[in-house]
């Protein structure tokens, strides 16, 4: 095959890359090309080295370097009894422009200062306690000790001075005013006897006797014989009708500076009034595991009437007072214990020890002699105070029991709420052990912080944590009222309890703005809210005095304690 021919710019092409070639030959540039780029190579390689060479080592100082570290991280307690005045004043002024003072709380004369020392080895011990050792500010205990014992022995003997008895097994009739004739009361009373439960079966009024409620006016029922035969429909049945026209004036409620004081240092997670007309004194526990008495009406005018007590190494869990033994005060913490502070004796007392947590302690009323406690998971211990010993356990729910209650106008009948989401009605006479089962059982969504029965008797309260609160009241506790509330208190405040006021006319809780709001069961809804410019705290635990109406005390996570009280009262004095 012959080749192809090339056209004129082929060979002119070709031309000129020879004579190209030829000319880089003759300057031989190719050579000297290869040998600047080993030449750089090389150098690069040296520099790479250089880098790689190890710093010289310095030398160590003479004196070694000390890590500063503070008290609390080394486990020792301050070094400071305090600050000074002038320095709290200026902390006060800083805290206060930034919103933050919640460490120094002044309210009128009462001031105290938050502590962050570590729990004192009392408070741990297991064992008897005394006054002197539990004291935090090792002030005189003496007025507190004389003051309770004084209306002790007034309430047992009257006027008449004599040694207070130390008896469990002495009970007196409650001053609650119930608005029930007194005929009715008696025989009410009559069916709190268990003798009489083959006449009477509760069991059968819960599941029968509110449709006596219902019927007893109709008039058209053979239940009602039977049950308001034993007289315990007629007193709730009254207490219903008496409840619409309420004994308090919710006006007159009023908040003054003087009943207004910080009364321990963190959360308080109960609050109780001590149960007596001849002394305004608060008793508190906070989640650090003090307790703390406040005589709102200290006898020397120097004392502030706060008593502040480290009993325990947890969380206070309940308060137990009864209206027939003054002198004797029950007290449990989610540590297990449970103490009996005894004023005679002046020593805080260990009754009961448990490897679980103690959520919840509660009493039926009159009854010194038996504790009620929520132990655990959804447990509920009966203590026996005389024999010393637990004579029921039960597990009633899955999770944690908040509240323990009871029915006034029928001990028998107990109310629990639960984590799980439930409140529940119980009959302690016909409890299985192995089975318990609940007479009636109310759901909520989310867990059941609180559940109290009214003062008739013939209503239930809850608080859950999906922003209801409901009511629950009829045939069987079936009648439901639910109000919307805002239950979100988060992480650093105590979860709101809705509480009954002084009838079944009120319920009292707090709010997320600084107030407290009022909940009408007869009209469904939030009435009012109850404020002032003195509350700087969220209260969140409360606590209707039981002899004086009107007296309201709320306690907020910062340790401060809020009594309102009526305003003829403060006209009176």
């Amino acid at each position: 095959m012959a080749p192809e021919k090339l056209s004129e710019y082929e060979r002119k092409r070709l031309e000129n890359i020879k004579r190209n070639d030829e000319m880089l030959a003759a300057l031989k540039i190719q050579s000297k090309a290869a040998d600047l780029s080993a030449a750089s190579k090389r150098q690069s390689r040296v520099e790479a080295k250089s880098y790689k060479l190890s710093p010289e080592k310095k030398a160590k100082p003479e004196k070694p370097i000390v890590l500063r570290r503070s008290l609390r991280t080394q486990g020792m307690p301050p070094d400071s009894n305090g600050l000074f005045d002038e320095y709290v004043d200026s902390v006060h002024k800083t805290l206060d422009s930034k919103g933050l003072r919640d460490d120094f709380v002044n309210c009128g004369d009462r001031t105290m200062k938050s502590s962050t020392q570590n729990k004192s080895s009392a408070a741990n011990a297991i064992g008897p306690l005394s006054f002197e050792d539990a004291c935090v500010k090792k002030k005189s205990y003496k007025p507190l000790v004389d003051t309770i014992l004084r209306v002790a022995r007034k309430a047992h003997f009257g006027d008449v001075e004599e040694e207070c008895y130390t008896s469990f097994d002495h009970e007196m009739k409650p001053k609650v005013e119930v608005s029930v004739k007194e005929e009715e009361l008696d025989e009410v009373k009559a069916c709190k006897d268990e003798n009489l439960s083959e006449n009477c079966d509760f069991g059968s009024a819960i599941k029968y006797g509110f449709d006596g409620i219902k019927t007893c006016n109709e008039e058209d029922s053979s239940v009602r014989r039977d049950l308001c035969s034993c007289g315990l429909i007629k007193g709730v049945v009254k207490a219903e009708k008496s409840e619409r026209e309420s004994c308090l004036d919710l006006g007159s409620l009023t908040l003054k500076p003087e009943n207004i004081a910080r009364i321990m240092p963190g959360r308080i997670m109960v609050v109780k009034f001590f149960p007596s007309t001849d002394v305004r004194m608060v008793v508190a526990g906070s989640k650090a595991g003090n307790i703390t008495f406040w005589n709102l009406n200290p006898q020397e005018e120097k004392d502030n009437g706060i008593y502040l007590y480290d009993t325990h190494s947890g969380p206070v869990s309940g308060i137990a007072i009864q209206q027939s033994c003054y002198s004797k005060i029950f007290t449990s913490c989610y540590d297990g214990l449970i103490r009996l502070m005894d004023i005679e004796k002046e020593v805080f007392d260990l009754v009961y020890r448990s490897e679980y947590s103690i959520y919840a302690l509660s009493q039926q009323p009159n009854n010194m002699n038996t504790l009620y406690f929520s132990e655990g998971q959804g447990g509920l211990s009966i203590w026996d105070v005389r024999a010393g010993k637990t004579s029921n356990e039960y597990l009633l729910h899955d999770a944690r029991i908040n509240t323990v209650d009871f029915n006034f106008q029928n001990p028998n009948i107990m109310a629990t709420s639960s984590t799980e989401g439930t409140a529940c009605l119980w009959d302690l006479r016909s409890m299985d052990a192995d089975k318990p089962k609940p007479l009636q059982m109310v759901q909520h969504k989310r867990a059941v912080h609180s559940a109290y029965f009214s003062p008739s008797g013939s209503s239930l309260v809850t608080t859950s944590f999906d922003d209801k609160v409901g009511i629950w009241s009829g045939v069987n506790f079936e009648d439901s009222t639910v109000i919307q509330h805002n239950n979100q208190t988060g992480r650093w405040i105590s979860s709101f309890r809705a509480i009954w006021g002084w009838d079944d006319s009120y319920i009292f809780i707090g709010n997320m703005k600084r107030g407290v709001d009022v909940i009408s069961p007869a009209r469904r809804k939030t009435i009012m809210t109850v404020q002032s410019p003195d509350i700087s705290a969220i209260p969140c635990r409360f606590d209707a005095h039981p002899d004086q109406i009107g007296m309201l005390a709320g306690a907020t996570a910062g340790g401060q304690v809020y009594v309102w009280t009526l305003d003829k009262e403060s006209a009176g004095e």
